[in-house]
């Protein structure tokens, strides 16, 4: 049996105001919007959409911690979001002896990380992937 992950309810206080930012800013395509009661967005290439809606969940808005985006280059995402006005972290490593700041000859794959949140504080983690390695 195949189990696919396909929408994540993403707890906003403004729904306006969250899809311009996941859509303008972030770069998700918006899906559909049903009048603001729910609408949804969905990071290109991805299989997995997010939702966001008044009431579409329990959760306090910006309680969502740890969704993580994929990408294959990290520079350019990191580049893109920066200049659509996302206040993306600086790039990370995650190395043998714990995270530290990029170095210029840093290969990413898998261990590259930046981070950004939306405006009410869900949590968003970009890692680089370019290789997934048995």
């Amino acid at each position: 049996m195949r189990y696919t992950l396909e929408v994540v309810s993403v707890p906003v206080s403004d729904v306006h105001r969250a899809k311009t930012f996941y859509a303008d800013q972030v770069g998700f395509i918006l899906d559909f919007d049903l009048d603001g009661t729910v609408v949804q967005l969905t990071p290109p290439g991805s299989g997995c959409s997010i939702q966001i809606g008044q009431d579409r969940t329990g959760m306090r808005p910006g309680s969502l911690e740890g969704l993580q985006l994929v990408v294959a280059d990290l520079e350019t995402a990191h580049r893109e979001l920066t200049a659509r006005g996302v206040g993306v972290s600086e790039i990370q490593v995650y190395a043998r002896d714990g995270v530290r700041p990029r170095l210029p000859d840093d290969d990413l794959n898998n261990v590259g990380f930046c981070s950004f949140a939306d405006p009410d504080g869900n949590r968003w983690i970009i890692q680089q992937i370019t290789d997934r390695r048995p």
